[in-house]
């Protein structure tokens, strides 16, 4: 089944309540599993990869399988560690090709009992009864690759008979999301130091409190995208706070420069379309990953150039995201290339390139990868062609109502 999505005629009026932020519900559902307190959580995300995790969590059996959901996968990896017996965790195939070897190997420093079933370093994992050392020391984890694996390792810390202390080695990626998750443990009575590159926390017990979650920045920036690429659009987004503790609040100032004015107004968040926008666009993703599609998407739209990096964390996604688009944005005339490293001011740095005003002279179908992402940023492109997606409801895994928010803002879909 594929998704047609008419070309929007008319400015998009109206109002938005998003759902709830898919890494604020994911965080707290594991706090909530290891706190000894009850607590209520209220606008919990109604995104496939948190029901599922809540599902998990709930229930008592040998085998966990948590198909594409990486972030569950990662935290549930840690939290399975503390649970008596032994647990299966499996997930699809592309969770199978998505490396947990280094968080593993924390786990095993510290006493855990995990051993892979299939591919060395790559879920699915058996996971037994930890014995933890009590000695003091040092736990060193790459934090180039992902910050899921500290995330991980730090919801689980004052559990752990000891505490934590780790030290994050080579340039964190994803800050904000790991910001995110110590903002939560200090919400929820945790305390801890971060001096450096060393994070400590000490053996201490969760308090319990009702929290609501903020609604999903990331879901967003796609009304962010249509307000851009739609003259006279004005949209009202509910359920978001004036500050975040989301890294992808940093939409607001990002999309600036694209002809979006946003401003907080009456407890919501109202966009409003600006002819003023840069001539070209140049961004470090490193801090903001799960944007870089919505913008690429967005300069692509407008015809502006862009020079993007920060985006090594995108290969090793739902997909190989950068891979994706430039699959997909070939297909409207688009090009994104990655520079030779002479054009990096570090030789480690990758920078990409990109070029071109989509344009089609029939309705391109857009592949989607088992990626929301994917979806919901091509879907944008509606605002200036028709446009059709393949496996549309991949959307479900964090945003399910996208298509119906959208044709409530008056966007013409047909399922």
């Amino acid at each position: 089944m594929n998704a047609k999505l008419k070309k929007i005629d008319k400015p998009l009026i109206g109002t938005i309540h998003l759902d709830g932020s898919k890494s604020i519900s994911n965080r707290l559902l594991i706090i909530q599993a290891l706190s000894d307190q009850e607590f209520a959580i209220s606008k919990l995300a109604s995104a496939d990869d948190t029901q599922l995790l809540k599902k998990v969590l709930r229930e008592k059996g040998e085998v966990y399988d948590v198909h594409h959901a990486g972030t569950s996968y990662r935290f549930l990896t840690s939290y399975l560690c503390l649970q008596e017996g032994h647990q299966v965790l499996t997930g699809s195939e592309r969770m199978k090709e998505r490396p947990i070897g280094p968080l593993v190997d924390a786990l095993k420093t510290l006493g855990a009992e995990i051993e892979y079933l299939e591919k060395e370093g790559y879920p699915p994992l058996r996971i037994g009864e930890a014995k933890w050392e009590t000695k003091e020391e040092v736990l060193e984890i790459d934090a180039t690759i992902s910050s899921q694996f500290i995330s991980s390792l730090l919801l689980i810390a004052p559990k752990l008979p000891n505490g934590l202390r780790l030290r994050l080695k080579g340039e964190l990626v994803s800050r904000p999301y790991l910001s995110m998750t110590l903002e939560l443990m200090r919400e929820f009575g945790i305390d801890y130091s971060w001096e450096e590159d060393i994070i400590q926390i000490v053996n201490q017990d969760y308090a319990g409190k009702d929290y609501t979650v903020e609604a999903d920045w990331s879901a967003a920036s796609y009304y962010f995208n249509l307000v851009s690429l739609v003259p006279g659009s004005r949209v009202v987004l509910q359920g978001l706070k004036e500050t975040s503790i989301q890294g992808d609040s940093a939409i607001v100032d990002m999309m600036k420069k694209l002809g979006v004015d946003a401003r907080w107004e009456a407890g919501n968040w109202l966009l409003e379309h600006s002819e003023e926008r840069t001539g070209n666009y140049e961004y470090n993703f490193i801090l903001q990953p799960d944007l870089a599609q919505s913008i690429a998407v967005c300069l692509a739209g407008h015809g502006i150039n862009g020079l993007f990096t920060g985006l090594q964390t995108l290969k090793v996604k739902e997909t190989d995201r950068i891979k994706a688009l430039q699959q997909e944005l070939q297909k409207v005339q688009v090009y994104l290339s990655l520079l030779p490293s002479k054009f990096s001011k570090k030789s480690s740095d990758e920078m990409y390139l990109q070029e071109g005003k989509a344009s089609s002279e029939a309705p391109p179908i857009f592949a989607t990868y088992r990626d929301h992402r994917m979806a919901m940023s091509f879907a944008c492109l509606s605002a200036i062609m028709d446009i059709e997606i393949e496996k549309p409801m991949v959307v479900s895994k964090s945003y399910p109502r996208f298509y119906e928010d959208l044709m409530q803002l008056g966007v013409k879909i047909e399922l």
